[in-house]
């Protein structure tokens, strides 16, 4: 580990920030009026809110939708839910994209967390209970206030709160196809001073899928292709657990002091079989195998935080301190036996265990202050440090008392960085007109340390983060807004490890610890009217990238495939995206968008002569119908358009759900779901170059039928005034993996 004096440092500011939060109190107690509402985290400017169900609202910087009445949220899992979010898409394997873009920041009522870090973040996604979150808010070009990490923008899930006066809580349990099971429990006692809240998770889950690679690379020698085509079919099976824990304590009106404690863990076996064929030129078969594996996949996050919050005198008048810190484990093991038959009769069998460690320290402190005009001051400081240890282990040998270390699979890899960053943003309204410019300096510096290669690096680097965001009142119920950020994409700790790792006998990855971070600026303006419950949005946005980071596969010879890392020249996309959530009649609803996208690529330095483009067309869609009080129904479904990648394009997908819920009382309901209900879902993934053209389909079994149930108890709903909790940036201000291994 390095950086020694930043702890210190961090610790010392800790210290630092809590003693000014106390001078800042001692002048400003005898002045501060009594607690108002809490309108901490709102922003001025017009808020347009789908009246009644709330299910979109939309404030100068950000969109938050409900989730309400997406049944799956009941059922499935974050990622089932994201995928019916607009700009929102999430792969087969659990990775969400905006608008097309993967560099995603998602975080968990405004803060950032680890377990959406690293290549096993969309199994996470796939594993944490929807249930947990009331609503789910977008930003596509967030302000200086926040992290420029993630060029695509943010996603930020709201934590689902208990509102209700004395103990309240609720139970809820599901039962699946397959053995697929969930549960889960809330719980949350208000007093005048005190909030306690805590729930908890269980889950149970299994996959099952395909995976058919038809490869054909040029052969120098004779100038022409041959082919080879691999078959791997898996099936996973295993359980998740979540917690959380918070308190919130008022030491006096103006002052309140918060803690919260998170875990997760996940825990699968999987089991996998390939069979390989490969050719040469002539069509003969030179290279025939099989092979088989048993793996293992474990992964935990645990993390402690804590807030102080002191009020002044006047709205929004306040000066804040978080700090935190996580820690993320993931351990894989894999067995694997193989059994060639050509060019030669052999076994061999593997023994392969990858583990990395991920330890983020965060400190931030923030002051708002309300100023003439109605006008508003945000700055802040903010420090992150990330401790990566990669320590991977690998053993071949013909049999599992023969296994000899080997050098391919086993490394050690370092990656320290720590980002330290001061910004401001100022909120001024001017009539109908509302203008919120913003700037934002860090300073980063990255250390990487492959340990087995004896091969160090480092540099460090001060960039400017400006934003704009304007808002333009057109009357009551319509508002026009335009915005601009500057983002970065910083490259993943592996992206940097230069060390070629063994995957299977024809896959290898690589990194590169030079590669630079991507910048892209982000362009947007949207019209937003409502009319009585209807509410619409029509976005048209645009993005310049460059240095992108992107995944490069070339031939390395005899068949066998090294994935690298690069930085793309220069990469445009724009689009225009359409939102309508709307009634038909008293009893049936609807909710539409559609984003239709052109993406150019410049892809010179990966082979290609010229840039390349296309246009993409996406698109989610669901129809509620209240048939009676008690009964719900909802169709649901989501496309994705062909995708266009440097080497080539992913296929067109997209899934069917259906859902029914009845309410049998006030406290008790019932819901059935079906999740991909035609089976259409799956990953197809065509390179195209040269001297490579490879078509990779992964066809996985998510068809599932979901019975549950939900049980509400305690107190009677009754919101507490004196405390109502933070909804991070839930607000408004004017009266929402899988694989073989």
């Amino acid at each position: 580990m390095t950086f020694p004096t930043r702890r210190v440092a961090l610790l010392a500011a800790t210290g630092l920030a809590a003693i000014s939060a106390n001078a800042f109190a001692q002048t400003a107690t005898s002045s501060a009026s009594p607690a108002k509402k809490d309108q901490s985290n709102q922003v001025q400017g017009v808020t347009v809110t789908a009246p009644s169900a709330q299910d979109i609202k939309t404030s100068i910087d950000r969109r938050s939708y409900s989730l309400g009445k997406d049944l799956q949220a009941t059922t499935g899992s974050v990622a089932d839910v994201l995928r019916n979010v607009p700009s929102v898409q999430v792969d087969v394997q659990g990775n969400v994209s905006l608008r097309g873009d993967a560099n995603v920041t998602i975080m968990i009522d405004g803060k950032p967390s680890g377990m959406f870090k690293g290549e096993n973040r969309g199994q996470v996604l796939q594993q944490i209970p929807a249930a947990n979150f009331e609503r789910v808010e977008v930003m596509t070009n967030p302000s200086a206030a926040f992290s420029p990490e993630g060029t695509a923008g943010i996603i930020n899930l709201i934590t689902k709160q208990q509102r209700g006066v004395s103990t309240t809580g609720s139970a809820r349990a599901n039962f699946g196809t397959e053995g697929r099971k969930n549960a889960s429990v809330t719980l949350a006692r208000n007093t005048k001073a005190l909030t306690l809240s805590a729930d908890a998770g269980w889950r149970r889950d299994k996959a099952k899928g395909e995976i058919v690679d038809d490869r054909s690379r040029l052969d120098a020698a004779t100038g022409r292709y041959a082919d080879s085509h691999q078959k791997i079919g898996f099936a996973s099976r295993g359980q998740s657990h979540n917690a959380r824990a918070s308190v919130d304590y008022d030491l006096d009106k103006q002052t309140r002091l918060s803690a919260e404690a998170r875990y997760n863990d996940m825990e699968y076996d999987s089991k996998a079989g390939s069979a390989y064929e490969g050719k040469d030129p002539n069509g003969a078969p030179v290279t025939r195998f099989q092979r088989l594996s048993d793996g293992r996949m474990k992964r935990s996050v645990a993390g402690l935080s804590g807030d102080l919050r002191r009020k002044f005198s006047g709205d929004e008048h306040e000066f804040t301190v978080h700090t935190s810190v996580e820690r993320t484990r993931d351990r894989q093991l894999t067995l694997a036996s193989g059994f060639n038959q050509l060019p030669a009769v052999s076994n061999y069998v593997e023994n392969v265990r990858i583990g990395d460690e991920l330890v983020q320290t965060r400190l931030k402190a923030e002051y708002k202050r309300p100023l003439p005009g109605g006008a508003k001051l945000v700055a802040g400081y903010e420090l992150q440090i990330d401790d990566n240890d990669y320590d991977n282990y690998g053993a071949r040998g013909p049999t599992s008392a023969g296994l000899v270390v080997d050098p391919a699979l086993t490394n050690q890899f370092r990656y320290d960085q720590a980002v330290h960053a001061l910004y401001a943003t100022y909120n001024r309204p001017m009539g109908d007109w509302t203008v919120m410019p913003g700037l934002r300096i860090e300073e980063v510096k990255i250390d990487t340390n492959q340990v087995t290669s004896n091969l160090k690096d480092g540099y460090d680097y001060l960039r400017a983060y400006p934003s704009l965001h304007v808002q333009y009142r057109v009357d009551d119920t319509r508002q026009i807004n335009a915005s601009y950020s500057r983002r970065i994409q910083r490259p993943t700790a592996q992206d940097l490890n230069p060390y070629r790792i063994y995957q299977d006998p024809y896959s290898y990855r690589q990194g590169d610890p030079r590669l630079k971070p991507q910048t892209t600026d982000s362009f947007e303006v949207a019209y937003q009217p409502r009319k009585g419950f209807n509410y619409y949005l029509g976005t048209l946005y645009w993005r310049e990238a460059r240095d992108g980071v992107t995944d490069v596969v070339r031939d390395i010879g005899n068949g066998v495939l090294l994935t690298t890392k690069a930085n793309l020249a220069k990469s445009r996309a724009g689009g225009l995206e359409l939102v309508a959530n709307a009634r038909l009649t008293p009893k049936v609803s609807y909710t539409i968008s559609g984003n239709a996208a052109w993406n150019e690529l410049g892809a010179t330095e990966l082979g290609f002569p010229d840039k390349r483009s296309a246009f993409t067309v996406s698109g989610y869609a669901a129809l509620n119908v209240q048939a009676t009080p008690k009964d719900f129904l909802q169709v649901s479904g989501f496309a994705i358009g062909k995708r266009l990648t440097p080497q080539g394009y992913r296929e067109p997908t997209g899934m069917l759900n259906l859902g029914y819920r009845h309410k049998f009382n006030d406290r008790l309901s019932g819901v059935v779901t079906v999740q991909d209900a035609l089976k259409t879902f799956g990953d197809k993934l065509v390179i195209n170059t040269p001297a490579l053209r490879d078509r990779r389909a992964m066809d996985l079994d998510l068809r599932a039928v979901f019975v549950g149930f939900t049980y509400g108890f305690g107190g009677k709903g009754v919101p507490n005034p004196r405390r109502p909790r933070e909804p991070a940036f839930d607000f408004q201000t004017n009266p929402g993996g899988v694989g073989p291994m």
